[in-house]
């Protein structure tokens, strides 16, 4: 019998050393190596041949399917409308943050045959959870199995319409001598599921663990092998939990769903913009509305902004939601067209509801967040802002300025102050103030007299 040999495989990346090494050289990552038995490559001499042929493409039939619908609007939503038959979606989290939940409530939601295989807990603390959630349906089976043949099995012979794996990193194929979670089970498992969905067009949802850098477990090359990539964000200390869409080959990668959690599970946020404004009761200066876009989704979001003086030699900047890089363009831009000195001011942004803005959209309102708590002169809670700001202080042009309008309106704002443009926008409602440079705004703005009382 041939020896076995064995490789150091780096857990990140997947890439491969004869000897074990500190920090791997493709990734950067360290102590991420481990060992891992070398599988013997099949013979390419006993290769049956191809069944399919190459097709001239004006002659591919293209077949007609029917997305399948999970029950719950938000995650529709995000996917592009519905789960596609054969499609495989890997969805990613921190650890308790409701990835089962969901999933639990989606096998329940469908209302057709659904196989929920779990690696990591057993069928009767499964049944407490729902038993919590008060959701109980004949037509979810529920399968506590790691091997990855016998998972097969199962879905060759019930058939089911929706397979759930809780999680992949649990999984095991019998064929490896490395432990489950290792890149090379985490690569074979997959791609054996991956086929049998293909074949049978049925879809499958795996649960992946993320590392402490946030990323999927596992090699890169697992979320290129899956059709969909769904991001589950939020803090454990915050009710309010995020879906994102970071890879999509059947509809856009720009939607979000908002989720609250509550005891009887998560609950789809349908207005998500009443969820994150708080209405600054008190009239507090440092805060500003921003209307911000995600996907084809307005959103109303509060901005919030301290500026002090430094206490200590290096002014801080300290941001939550938003990009620290382009705060100090802000305050840049904030010295040099309005001459505020901000050298000697620590400054630190946050993004009210615990989320995450990368619309420039936005910048309008930081810097009017800034400015107010630097004069402390209370913006009023009918205000709102939309537009980028350029490095010649001026305020650019930017997309969907209708729907941010007719949602300001349907929030009751009163004035809603975009980029200025050729197009007149007309809302009878919200009053909307067109602006050039952030000069000229924000010395209207902050007039004595044009402060507006809140009724």
């Amino acid at each position: 019998m041939a020896k076995s040999k064995t490789i150091f495989v780096c857990q990140s990346c997947g890439a491969q050393s004869p000897k074990w090494i500190g920090k791997c050289n493709s990734c950067g990552s360290w102590n991420t190596f481990q060992e891992e038995i070398l599988q013997s490559s099949i013979s390419t001499k006993s290769a049956p041949a191809s069944t399919t042929k190459p097709i001239v493409l004006s002659q591919i039939q293209s077949e007609q399917y029917t997305r399948i619908d999970t029950g719950i609007h938000e995650l529709n939503q995000v996917i592009g409308g519905g789960i596609v038959p054969g499609s495989v979606i890997l969805l990613g989290g921190e650890p308790g943050i409701g990835k089962s939940t969901l999933l639990l409530q989606v096998a329940v939601a469908l209302s057709k045959k659904t196989l929920y295989v779990s690696g990591e807990e057993s069928p009767q603390q499964i049944s407490l959870r729902a038993k919590r959630l008060q959701i109980q349906k004949d037509t979810c089976i529920i399968y506590s199995e790691t091997n990855v043949h016998a998972i097969i099995h199962q879905i060759e012979e019930l058939k089911p319409e929706l397979v759930i794996i809780d999680s992949v990193q649990t999984l095991k194929h019998p064929d490896i001598d490395s432990s489950p979670g290792s890149v090379s089970q985490i690569r074979e498992t997959t791609n054996v599921l991956i086929e049998i969905a293909k074949s049978t067009h049925i879809p499958i949802i795996l649960i992946g663990h993320i590392t402490k850098e946030g990323s999927i477990a596992g090699p890169k090359i697992l979320e290129h092998m899956v059709d969909v990539v769904l991001q589950f964000e939020g803090d454990m200390h915050n009710v309010y939990r995020i879906l994102r869409s970071n890879k999509n080959r059947f509809g856009s990668t720009s939607e979000i769903g908002i989720f609250e959690m509550v005891q009887s599970g998560l609950r789809e946020v349908t207005n998500p913009s009443e969820m994150l404004l708080s209405g600054n009761p008190e009239q507090l200066s440092g805060v500003a509305i921003a209307s911000a876009m995600e996907g084809v989704r307005p959103l109303l979001i509060e901005v919030q902004a301290l500026v002090s003086t430094a206490a200590y030699g290096t002014p801080q900047r300290t941001v939550n939601g938003y990009d620290a890089k382009r705060l100090n363009m802000l305050l840049a831009v904030i010295e040099k067209r309005l001459g505020v000195k901000m050298y000697t001011k620590d400054v630190f942004i946050n993004i009210a509801g615990g989320i995450k803005v990368q619309d420039t959209a936005i910048d309008l309102a930081v810097v009017a967040a800034i400015l107010s708590s630097l004069f402390d002169m209370y913006i009023p809670a009918s205000y709102c802002f939309a537009g980028e700001i350029g490095l010649t202080g001026e305020v650019r042009m930017i997309g969907h300025i209708e729907k941010r309008i007719k949602e300001c309106s349907k929030l009751g704002m009163k004035h809603i102050f975009i980029p200025k443009t050729e197009i007149q926008f007309q809302n009878k409602h919200t009053n909307i103030v067109q602006c050039s440079r952030i000069d000229s705004t924000f010395r209207k703005l902050f007039k004595p007299n044009s402060q507006e009382t809140e009724e």
